[in-house]
């Protein structure tokens, strides 16, 4: 029988071994034409009497299959009850498509020949799934492979089995951790657990798993054999442990998401009701929880932004056409602060030489050490060798003079954020290396066209700006000046792919995007403490709109101190036509009081010295005279303010052309600020809610608070029309 996906040879013993090979795709991904040809196989060595059993392997060296082609769904998602013009609904053929995959893994398990897999790489999602249907599972030895369900990441939950054979392998509680939190394992920590059986070398792995079968003529699931009982107790009502299980698995998906997230609530709901029925019951379970969730516009969203729109914007999407690649061999990182430390960290890693440069020594060994702290911490913990820290910490060098600059092929300023400052850098700079030479600014809200000026050729200067820690927040926002040009823009793109992080290019404006945005968050938050709400009040209703923390918080964690610089620089530049709100007499008398933040040990919040946890400034609603609990505004009133404060303030920068696609919009604000992940990100949020919704809304939040949260003339406009930001018609709305 012919094969697209994959083939099947039949050796000596009678074991097929089946070699996956997706066409056209870099990695095996599970795609129609893979799970017709699955099913094929399946019947073939059900049907065939010289096939005693069969191993199931991958020919792509980049791993074994990465999951579903999510990619491909776009063809499935939509509106659940929306029929067909010549068929069933679109719910019944997602229904069809699922159940039928579990119907071919159920086949497989059950064919009556044992059946090993041979984990040659990484098996995620429904990759994963499928060795969960072998009986016996061998994994190449290497701590870099990842085996994992990931899909409440992106909205889902595994649609392959997983939810039911987790559970019944390594126990309901333990299956939970996996199903909900999506972390992947290395092969050792998946044997451990009992996920997989063996762990081998990677040229043995085949024939481990040939031997295995060999053996084993009448391999049989546990689930499948009489007397089966799950590991670590009965799944049963009437088993104390089991309800008390779910009674704190529903309080914790509550407590971590707010309600937000509709994924663990339905995968909570499917194991629950799938370990009370039969294996084949169950999976009929999972396919109608799975069908429900891929056609709810949440993980549609999900799926859009974190992953099909971060794949492009990684793989170059905004790349200018016809450069040549320019990678970075030397970085002049001007700036050992906490910003610049941080970039000179995760460049080095990425094996480019850093010159770290600061206004005196001490203060460059200190950029230095930060790299040593992490790399150290790396070291213990195992996940690296010593050879390689001294390799990577030997890659930076601190200086304080400017002419040990010479022969760096990019630089990235993180100097003060004051403009006289940055001037004297950039210049000094170029008086080393020439204007020749590719210069990124890490300022994060004063405009680039103005700071290239300091610059001779305007063209080669950028905005690279960072968040911090700069060593785990993914984002770059990459800002075009007025003059920027296709070099400077495709050196950046080039650097920001060495050390791996997700890029997103937007147009000049003071504070850019997200900053301007994030900014908006936090400005609200001031504003409401000026009208004397409760503090805790506003930070509880920021963390239940799915913000990782409250905005006084994140001002902590920013620097108040910051913020007030920002303030006073944007105060200058603007002079009269600069706009007071509501929130700058807060940040003046946090000043004056010299609660500056985290980083002083007091801020909105007090930050005991004796380890115990942070918590709101008891002083805080007496120096702002907070109202009475009897005049505090309603929780979904604080909500609303606190998340259509941001929707304002996105939209007025499309409208602006800050940003010119969607794409960059929501992957900014989920990446950069953590914006609301479960909502795909701003603009997703608010094509879901419905732009003629959101202008009204929008309208009354500023009678009731001010202009801040106007409606722009183009959100009116594309909501009279019944646009979207996501319709096709989105670039002439731009």
């Amino acid at each position: 029988m012919s094969y697209t996906s994959l083939t099947l040879e039949v050796d000596a013993d009678g074991i097929a071994l089946i070699t996956i090979d997706v066409p056209d795709q870099t990695m095996n991904v599970i795609t129609p034409e893979f799970s017709k040809d699955l099913s094929a196989a399946c019947k073939e060595i059900t049907s065939r009497d010289d096939i005693k059993g069969a191993v199931i392997t991958s020919g792509k060296p980049t791993g074994f299959i990465a999951g579903a082609d999510l990619k491909g769904m776009d063809s499935l998602i939509g509106n659940g009850a929306e029929a067909n013009e010549n068929g069933p609904s679109r719910a019944a053929q997602v229904f069809s498509a699922v159940s039928q995959f579990n119907k071919d893994l159920r086949q497989l398990e059950t064919c009556g020949k044992p059946i090993a897999a041979a984990i040659n790489g990484l098996a995620l999602g429904g990759g994963l799934e499928l060795t969960l249907a072998c009986h016996y599972r061998v994994v190449a030895d290497n701590p870099k492979i990842k085996l994992g369900l990931p899909e409440v990441l992106v909205g889902l939950l595994p649609g392959g089995g997983g939810t039911q054979r987790v559970p019944r392998l390594i126990g309901i509680q333990a299956a939970s951790m996996v199903l909900l939190q999506g972390k992947s394992l290395s092969p050792v920590e998946a044997q451990a657990m009992g996920l997989v059986h063996e762990v081998a070398p990677l040229a043995e792995i085949v024939d481990r798993a040939k031997a295995w079968v060999r053996d084993n003529p009448k391999a049989q699931q546990p689930w499948d054999k009489r007397g089966f009982k799950f590991p670590g107790g009965p799944a049963s009502p009437l088993n104390p442990d089991f309800n008390q299980l779910f009674i704190g698995g529903n309080a914790l998906v509550m407590k971590q998401t707010s309600g937000n997230m509709n994924a663990p609530k339905a995968i909570i709901s499917c194991v629950y009701e799938g370990v009370l029925l039969p294996i084949d019951k169950a999976l009929m379970v999972e396919s109608k929880y799975f069908t429900k969730l891929l056609l709810d516009q949440q993980s549609h969203n999900m799926i859009r932004s974190l992953f099909v729109s971060k794949q492009a914007a990684e793989k170059g999407a905004h790349r200018p056409q016809g450069i040549e690649k320019v990678p970075t061999k030397k970085l002049a990182m001007l700036g050992a602060g906490m910003m610049g430390a941080g970039i000179a960290y995760v460049s080095a890693r990425a094996g480019i030489e850093v010159i770290l440069l600061d206004r005196d020594i001490e203060s460059a060994n200190k950029g230095k050490a930060y790299s040593e702290k992490l790399l150290g911490k790396a070291v213990s913990r195992g996940s690296m060798t010593k050879e390689k820290a001294d390799t990577i910490l030997a890659l930076i060098k601190p200086t304080t003079s400017f002419d040990d600059l010479a022969g760096c092929d990019f630089v990235i300023e993180a100097v003060f954020e004051d403009r006289d400052i940055k001037a004297d850098a950039t210049q000094k700079t170029e008086a080393v290396l020439g204007a020749d030479v590719v210069f990124g600014s890490n300022t994060s809200t004063l405009p680039i066209t103005g700071l290239a000026k300091a610059w001779s050729k305007e063209d080669h200067f950028i905005g690279i700006h960072f968040f911090s820690p700069v060593d785990k927040m993914p984002l770059v926002e990459i800002i075009l000046g007025a003059k920027t040009g296709d070099l400077a823009l495709a050196k950046a793109l080039d650097y920001v792919a060495q050390i791996r992080k997700t890029p997103i290019v937007v147009n000049d404006s003071r504070g850019f995007y997200t900053s301007r945005c994030f900014g908006s968050y936090v400005q609200e938050g001031y504003t409401m403490v000026s009208e004397g709400i409760n503090p805790a009040l506003i930070e509880n209703c920021g963390r239940q709109i799915g913000m990782p923390v409250g905005p006084l918080a994140v001002a902590d964690e920013v620097s108040i101190e910051l913020g007030y610089k920002v303030m006073v620089q944007t105060r200058q530049d603007l002079g009269d036509a600069y706009i007071p709100s509501g929130g700058d007499a807060v940040v003046e008398r946090m000043m004056k009081i010299g609660r500056l933040g985290r980083k002083a040990g007091k801020g909105f919040y007090d930050y005991p010295t004796d380890g115990s946890k942070k918590h709101i400034w008891l002083g805080l609603q007496d120096e702002f005279i907070s109202k009475p609990d009897t005049e505090q505004p309603s929780a979904q009133e604080v909500k609303d303010r606190l998340i259509y404060r941001q929707l304002a303030e996105c939209a007025r920068c499309f409208e602006e052309r800050v940003l010119t696609t969607p794409e960059d919009g929501d992957l900014g604000a989920i990446f950069g600020w953590g914006f609301a992940p479960f909502s795909g990100g701003p603009f997703s949020m608010m094509d879901s809610i419905g732009l003629e919704e959101v202008v009204r809304k929008l309208d009354d939040l500023a009678q009731k608070y001010g202009d801040g949260y106007a409606p722009t003339q183009m959100l009116r406009d594309m909501a009279s029309r019944g646009e979207q930001f996501y319709s096709s018609k989105k670039a002439d709305a731009a």
